[in-house]
């Protein structure tokens, strides 16, 4: 075995009485060889109160050696299969050599701190083959222990992973071996290495039968261990996967988003976060917890987050969603209950729409060394049925940050949340802007190294914008805002530059004339020209469709960015739809005209109506 002639970088473990002439001692300081049936009985017993006290299979195996040094044996180590380690079942090993193990625990008095065994963590290392078939493999290939109750010189080198280990077993006054498998369901999972040195009796028959029982009572707190980490895994995993795997082109935002599994061995909950593109550069944040913990959890955050996108498309209002969200929820058949953020941003004047549905407050840091928690008024959780939810409309500086998060991030057994909430303010401000977009609130957040349960973290900055109104050369039309802002992904690296031009256009019949000379002439500045015919068929189907249908265009928007984006506001409430249109008809056939020359085209209802959008490629 691997971490055979066990010591060195274990645990080390300080005898009581000097040590000298010890037996192995159970409760009370008697000797077991010396003890009853009973008693032996009862050192086994205390065991299961002391071995496997969690679902952690490394601790578990830091139990056994533990438990078994100075009462048992001076000197313990415990090997795992490699296999067992990722999760997988054991072994009834049936080929040549020995499966690959690695040393999962150590432990020793002081008197045998300077022997050599593998780290823990570290491969086995094998020995040469003539020994490894005398003892090693036998117990592992067999499943059968081994005792050497009085070693002789040339067994040394039998139980050593080296030569150098076994010289310093010898020194150290080692003289007793024992080794047993791991066994728990009939399959091998690795076994257990003990030995004795000067002062301590050698092993005896009755030690390995107290070994034999104990090691088999560990071999199923390993085996609940592995199978727990598994399905854990397992969970995480599906989790992982229903999140987003990247982020979109954010104008105006810089977005880091984190994922923070519970740490040691609390269940997988059910907290989710997204990012979605909308029209005409605006983005939708949302943070959402459903309550609960594992694979119904998980499941439910998957459902919620694809009925989440699907509704966001059709409708920016955040409120809205919500409301359709909460019905949603109410619908499914494990009647979960969640939590849920929801913004919207729009970088042409840098501002967010927040709805909550019974979620904590985001956090606002203005840039200027100010941290507020925005009072969004917090509706009833998804699920519950109570419904309207109301919406808050904030402006963000520049350099401004959002923090949207789950209670992971501060939720105490000890402490209250309001208290909880002064510790993350603080430590966000402590940390600035630059460490925010990093992900260093997850580390510094008040939960820290104590935190028991799944956090998210959204963080998304505004970034630099330059906003210059001029006149339009269209007498027919307002004054038009241009906003250039700059693209960053999800890691804060700049992308190319999107350029935004805002137009009010008028009410009257002239709109759709003057539409096409604003979009005509910010394409030749921007050196598109090639793109002007296509995109002033657009934008007249557009308007027109806004004065016949939507009761006159409002706001025309351009965007340039990896892709031209034309998008008209108005305040009608039905989406349009491509109709079929008989050879008859004189109408009916715009939409379809820009189905065909855009690359897609879409529509979404907005607080005040609704915005129809059209997106072309730009060419290489």
């Amino acid at each position: 075995m691997s971490s055979r002639a066990s010591g060195g970088q274990g645990s080390v473990v300080r005898r009581s009485g000097g040590g000298r002439g010890r037996s192995a001692r159970g409760g009370g300081g008697v000797p077991l060889d010396r003890l009853s049936t009973r008693g032996r009985l009862a050192w086994l017993s205390s065991a299961g109160s002391r071995i496997g006290t969690t679902l952690d299979l490394e601790r578990t195996a830091r139990e056994l050696a533990e438990f078994t040094v100075p009462g048992f044996a001076d000197g313990a180590a415990v090997d795992i299969l490699e296999s067992v380690l990722r999760g997988d079942e054991g072994l009834r090993w049936t080929g040549t050599g020995v499966p690959p193990m690695r040393a999962a625990a150590l432990c020793s008095v002081e008197e045998l701190s300077s022997l050599e065994p593998t780290p823990v963590g570290e491969t086995s290392v094998r020995v040469e083959e003539q020994h490894e078939t005398l003892l090693h493999r036998y117990c592992l290939r067999q499943g059968k222990p081994v005792l050497l109750s009085r070693m002789r010189h040339d067994d040394f080198i039998k139980v050593a992973p080296t030569a150098s280990a076994a010289t310093k077993m010898r020194a150290a006054g080692v003289h007793s071996y024992l080794a047993v498998p791991l066994i728990a369901r009939g399959l091998l999972l690795g076994s257990a290495d003990f030995v004795r040195g000067a002062g301590s009796p050698p092993f005896s028959a009755t030690d390995l039968a107290l070994a034999e029982q104990l090691a088999s009572q560990a071999a199923v707190f390993i085996d609940n261990a592995r199978l727990y980490g598994r399905e854990r895994e397992h969970v995480v995993s599906l989790q992982r996967s229903l999140l987003p795997r990247a982020t979109p082109v954010t104008p105006g935002l810089r977005v880091h988003a984190e994922y923070a599994p519970s740490t040691g061995h609390h269940e997988v909950g059910g907290d989710w976060y997204d990012v979605m593109a909308l029209p005409s550069g605006r983005t939708a944040l949302m943070v959402g917890d459903v309550m609960g913990h594992g694979l119904p959890a998980a499941a439910t955050m998957g459902r919620l987050r694809a009925v989440a996108r699907t509704l966001m498309t059709l409708d920016m209002a955040p409120e809205r969603v919500l409301a359709r969200l909460d019905l949603a929820t109410r619908d499914l058949e494990d009647e979960q209950v969640a939590t849920c953020l929801c913004a919207v941003y729009d970088p042409a004047d840098s501002t967010y729409t927040l709805a909550s549905a019974g979620h904590l407050p985001p956090l606002l840091l203005g840039g200027n060394g100010s941290a507020d928690f925005v009072d969004v008024p917090i509706g009833a959780p998804l699920g519950a049925g109570v419904i309207p939810y109301d919406p808050v409309r904030v402006t963000v500086p520049e350099g401004g940050d959002l923090i949207m998060y789950t209670d992971g991030l501060i939720k105490s057994r000890h402490a209250d949340l309001d208290h909880q909430l002064d510790l993350l303010r603080a430590a966000a401000l402590d940390l600035g802007s630059s460490a925010l977009v990093g992900g260093g609130l997850v580390e510094r957040a008040p939960a820290g190294d104590a935190r028991f349960d799944e956090a998210v973290l959204l963080t998304a900055t505004t970034t630099a914008t330059t906003t210059a109104t001029t006149t339009a050369t269209t007498t027919a039309a307002p004054a038009t805002e241009a906003v250039r802002t700059a693209v960053s992904g999800v890691d804060g690296t700049p992308d190319t530059p999107v350029d935004l031009r805002v137009w009010r256009l008028p009410q009257e019949g002239r709109a759709a004339s003057v539409a096409r000379g604003l979009v005509t002439e910010q394409l030749a500045e921007w050196n598109l020209t090639e793109l002007a015919d296509v995109c002033e068929l657009v934008v007249s189907e557009l308007v027109g469709n806004a004065l016949r249908y939507g009761n006159g265009p409002g706001e025309l928007r351009l965007l340039r960015g990896e892709r031209l984006v034309v998008e008209v506001s108005d305040t009608g409430p039905d989406l349009p739809q491509i109709q079929h249109a008989d050879l008859s008809d004189e109408g009916g056939r715009g939409l379809q005209l820009i189905n065909m020359l855009c690359r897609r085209w879409g529509s979404c209802r907005t607080v005040t109506g609704k915005v129809v959008w059209a997106e072309q490629n730009l060419h290489s």
